[in-house]
């Protein structure tokens, strides 16, 4: 285990779950025709509205399950797209009234670009073209330099303190030969966390918030809010809004042998969560020492006799599929198409979790012929939940009312 850490790890393949009688979870398709959709993102000013972000490059526009004729907007001759590249991330500003949002894309030259668009004045549901704004980073770069095709990360997400979070792979090939998610140097392999609400005229698009844990550091680079991540694909906070910690909840796909979940309390950066160092809660490239410690183990891990790639989902706060699932976090396996939830205990000492009482839903969902490659999970505006197809082109919703959920057999668990 990692320095100073004792959280149970809960190993996924090592038990089965049984499940008593109940009503299963009931999915249906909410919309459809899409090519690789990788995310939903609902609009913060029209609670029917959604976007469906596809790896291709054009953002789709949904209105109560109804694929609209007019794109919000098209980026397919501005990108590179095809397996871990394209248009990754989509996220709008809090403050409504700038009409801005955020996307991150990998560019024509492979590198990773966030870019700051505005919506119509005219039409809320198409974006300005014109109004791309590039930001430029500490590097002095208005692009951030991927050395390989795969890990790019690509999530973007405002968290409850109204700071933008990026999530960067560690710059791909394997075993990140370069070690990049350890150096203070490099923005790959890391959460960064900037402050875009700055007026247009600003030269980098962003500033640096105060209480970044790196922020006075003369050699780390002060975007950083975390180190240690591989392929942080699909994070979320738990939303306080609708009763949840505002927890940062992390999705880090493995390397060859664990995938894991990362689980920090509100406000907590700073942490390292290891990787090279550490794949999930093991030992695994340590020729080179760690940027500092301790290292963070994850609050839960699965093997690839399991699945082979994460995808992070959500702490469940809405109403439709009961009480009983009410701060269970959702989450899925690219690769094998398959469908969890965990029980969080928080720690009112530390605010840290515990997982336990693992359900697996996939069977209940119709099973993997029925849900593909799931490559992401949405909510609504009233916090229910959406899976999305990458191979199949389906957004799906999960729904309700349903029954007590099963009760789980202990999981072996390992400290």
């Amino acid at each position: 285990m990692r320095a100073g850490r004792a959280i149970a790890i809960l190993i996924l393949c090592a038990f089965a779950v049984r499940l008593i009688a109940q009503t299963p979870l009931r999915l249906r398709v909410y919309a459809t025709g899409f090519t690789n959709p990788l995310a939903l993102i609902q609009d913060p000013t029209d609670r029917a509205v959604q976007f469906v972000v596809e790896q291709g490059g054009r953002i789709r526009v949904v209105r109560d399950g109804v694929v609209g004729d007019t794109d919000f907007l098209d980026l397919r001759s501005a990108i590179v797209s095809g397996g871990e590249q394209g248009l990754l991330g989509l996220a709008f500003a809090p403050d409504t009234s700038t009409r801005r949002f955020f996307v991150n894309f990998t560019d024509r030259s492979g590198n990773t670009v966030v870019a700051r668009f505005v919506r119509s004045s005219s039409n809320p549901l198409v974006a300005d073209p014109l109004s791309r704004f590039d930001l430029r980073w500490s590097t002095g770069f208005s692009f951030i330099r991927q050395p390989f095709a795969n890990h790019n990360g690509g999530h973007l997400l405002f968290g409850p303190d109204g700071y933008l979070y990026v999530g960067l792979g560690d710059g791909g090939s394997g075993d990140d030969p370069d070690h990049r998610a350890q150096d203070p140097s490099e923005l790959l392999g890391k959460m960064l966390r900037i402050d875009v609400n700055v007026p247009d005229s600003h030269p980098n698009g962003y500033v640096i918030p105060g209480d970044n844990p790196f922020a006075s550091s003369p050699t780390t680079r002060r975007e950083i809010w975390d180190f240690g991540l591989r392929n942080p694909w699909r994070y979320t906070f738990d939303d306080p809004s609708r009763g949840g910690t505002g927890a940062l909840v992390i999705g880090d796909v493995g390397q060859n042998r664990i995938e894991e979940i990362d689980y920090e309390p509100r406000g907590r950066g700073g942490r390292n969560y290891g990787w090279r160092n550490r794949e999930g809660a093991h030992d695994y490239v340590t020729s080179r020492p760690p940027a500092f410690l301790p290292l963070i183990d994850p609050i839960f891990e699965y093997d690839h006799s399991v699945g082979a790639s994460i995808t992070g989902g959500y702490v469940y706060r809405g109403s439709s599929l009961g009480a009983n699932y009410q701060g269970r976090y959702f989450f899925a396996d690219f690769v094998r198409g398959r469908v969890w939830s965990i029980a969080l205990t928080i720690d009112p000492a530390t605010a840290d979790a515990r997982a336990s009482g693992l359900i697996e839903h996939t069977d209940e969902l119709g099973g993997t012929g029925q849900l593909g490659n799931i490559s992401s999970f949405g909510i609504d505006a009233d916090g229910e939940l959406y899976i999305l197809s990458h191979s199949r082109g389906i957004v799906f919703k999960l729904a309700g009312p349903l029954a007590t959920p099963p009760t789980p057999v202990n999981p072996r668990i390992v400290r």
